[in-house]
């Protein structure tokens, strides 16, 4: 029961605000019963230290959090024209979440708390960059100036060797700065680290949630800015303004190894911590899976071709390539786009070191940006992103969404300035003032074929498959192959249907520890016995995740694009698919919480 002396200052309160009221207020259009009742068991409740255990309403629960840390001000805010009933706005709060008409994701960087890591991490926990002080910052500016001539970003196969010594010279210059300088090698890597390991929050009311720029439609636009204004930096200290960064064109046969520019001791380039075996001219693996097992290189490429194709061309829509919207007041990682998981993911992991416990550096985010080989990893993953949109008509990014245009982000330009950023800005390379080569794609046609060549036998193989098949209830644990019976919801689909919707395999309700690294594969009306290679129809995609915090636990979802999968299998008519997941990292780490099929516009 609440004593007396816990009433005096609301009560006082109240005779504060009657005071204040004019004579001819309508009460009625003021207060209400239920108002009043919140306001007072606001104090009741933080008095106590506890909260009701009746169930509510999301927007009751949001008015009470909005009331426990309102301002004194919040009752006033009614009076404004108060002849006017139409205008009172009883104790006004800030909406709730489901009615906010702006929800993108805005953070504070002048509040950076400790990285969430792996409790073997090799590293400590501060990953915030310098803050000014007193804080100030500027918005963006077109820092390419309409006179300046577009600089063209080049795969390092073709670049000429000033090109490279302007490169190693200006990471020297990045790491001989003082470690304080926002500018510096250090410091730059520290934001990639901030940025991934819950170093922000959202901003209020939210702020217990975490930013991470991972598996969400973040990913593409803040890594956009990121290299931009690390070119610029790298850019003044040589002495070239209109410099351009060099790319790793790993999906291309030329570039499909580690550019040698890395591998000298002498070079600023040269990292240690990179697994050994994998300098060139060892082919990268773009579906990497910590198998080491011996594979020819031109049985490599192809399988990296495949890889590609399945991730830039069967990714038709937005949400399959970029990943899942971010909005403010949700929880991280809703959906990792295709190219995220692999080869983003894939490469991270093939260059990082085997002797270290988490495959530092490049082999974890936290890490990742101390290699210099990052850098060119993600210019390669940013000029993707410009390809995907002119792969065929109609592809198109979230453009068109506020929430995420107007999303932000906070990065140290040349000068020293603090900047932010909108992913608004980040969306034409040409208005930041570069654009990519063209080079050869030859991923780009490599459709993959079904190791069965007849109908009969695959159909055949998928009866055998759905006889021996029980019901599967979720959830369950990913500790071995599991094969799934999963109903279409649509069949016989028209060509118009099929031009307008991307029928897609979503699995929901993944989790695992955020201190794990998780990798699955996924197939559909595959042999478990006899399961398919990456270059083969039923082999569709792998879900890839890395190493990120200690103690935490991810729930996320994937989005695989199956139309022209179906179509190539020739099952078009069937009413179910057997889908398959055969764990490869992580074996036993993994709760999956459904499999089921959806339709998303293109």
């Amino acid at each position: 029961m609440t004593s007396p002396s816990k009433l005096v200052l609301p009560l006082l309160f109240a005779l504060i605000i009657l005071l204040l009221i004019p004579l001819n207020t309508n009460f009625s259009n003021f207060f209400t019963i239920e108002t009043l009742s919140n306001f007072f068991a606001s104090f009741h409740e933080k008095s106590n230290h506890q909260s009701n255990n009746k169930q509510e309403s999301n927007i009751v629960q949001s008015f009470k959090l909005s009331l426990k840390r309102s301002n004194w001000r919040y009752p006033f805010i009614g009076f404004k024209n108060i002849e006017d009933p139409a205008s009172i706005n009883p104790l006004l709060l800030p909406e709730p979440p489901s009615t906010f008409h702006n929800r993108s994701i805005s953070l504070d960087a002048s509040k950076c708390f400790l990285a969430s890591l792996p409790h073997d991490a090799i590293t400590h926990t501060n990953c915030c960059p310098p803050i000014p002080s007193p804080f100030k910052f500027k918005d963006f500016k077109d820092f390419a100036s309409s006179n300046s001539p577009l600089k063209v970003r080049k795969p390092f196969h073709l670049v000429d060797e000033e090109v490279i010594a302007k490169f190693e010279k200006g990471i020297a210059l990045m790491k001989a700065l003082p470690k304080d300088d926002p500018r510096s090698f250090y410091q730059q890597s520290k934001i990639h680290c901030a940025y991934c390991n819950g170093a922000y929050h959202q901003q209020y009311p939210f702020e217990n949630l975490k930013v991470d720029i991972h598996r969400s439609w973040l990913f593409f636009p803040f890594h956009r800015m990121y290299l931009y204004f690390f070119e610029r930096i790298l850019g003044n200290l040589i002495g070239d303004p209109n410099y351009a960064l060099p790319f790793w064109n790993w999906d291309s046969i030329e570039g499909m190894q580690m550019p040698k520019y890395f591998t000298p001791l002498n070079s600023s380039l040269y990292h240690k911590l990179r697994h050994y075996n994998h300098m060139p001219p060892h082919v990268v693996d773009l579906n990497y899976n910590l198998n080491d097992s011996f594979v020819p290189p031109l049985k490599q490429i192809s399988l990296n071709h495949a890889t590609m194709y399945k991730q830039m061309v069967l990714a038709s829509t937005k949400e399959l390539f970029m990943g899942s919207p971010l909005r403010l007041g949700d929880e991280s990682h809703p959906g990792i786009g295709s190219v995220e998981s692999a080869p983003h993911n894939t490469v991270h992991k093939w260059v990082g070191a085997s002797d270290t416990p988490n495959n530092e550096d490049m082999g974890t985010f936290y890490t990742a940006a101390r290699d210099p080989i990052f850098y060119p990893h993600h210019t390669n993953l940013d000029r993707l992103w410009a390809v995907w949109k002119n792969l065929e008509q109609g592809r198109k990014d979230y453009s068109d969404d506020l929430d995420w245009l107007d999303s932000n982000f906070f990065f140290y330009d040349e000068n020293a300035n603090l900047v932010r950023v909108k992913i608004r800005d980040s969306i034409d390379t040409k208005k930041l003032g570069y654009v990519y080569q063209d080079v050869n794609m030859p991923w780009l046609n490599f459709k993959p074929t079904s190791k069965i060549k007849s109908k009969k036998l695959r159909e055949a193989n998928k009866a055998k498959i759905l006889m021996s098949k029980e019901k599967t209830f979720f959830p369950l644990a990913l500790d071995s192959i599991k094969s799934f019976i999963v109903e279409r919801p649509k069949k016989l689909r028209s060509k118009i249907e099929k031009e307008q919707e991307e029928e897609v395999l979503v699995i929901e309700g993944i989790e695992f520890g955020s201190d794990k690294s998780i990798k699955f594969d996924v197939h559909v009306n595959d042999d478990e016995d006899e399961l398919s290679d990456p270059d083969q129809t039923e082999f569709v995609g792998s879900f890839v995740s890395l190493h990120h915090g200690h103690n935490g636990k991810i729930s996320t979802k994937f989005k695989l694009g199956i139309s022209k999968v179906l179509e190539n299998l020739e099952v078009d008519e069937d009413d179910d698919l057997v889908v398959t997941l055969v764990p490869k990292i992580g074996k036993g780490e993994v709760i999956i919480g459904n499999i089921m099929i959806e339709f998303l516009q293109k």
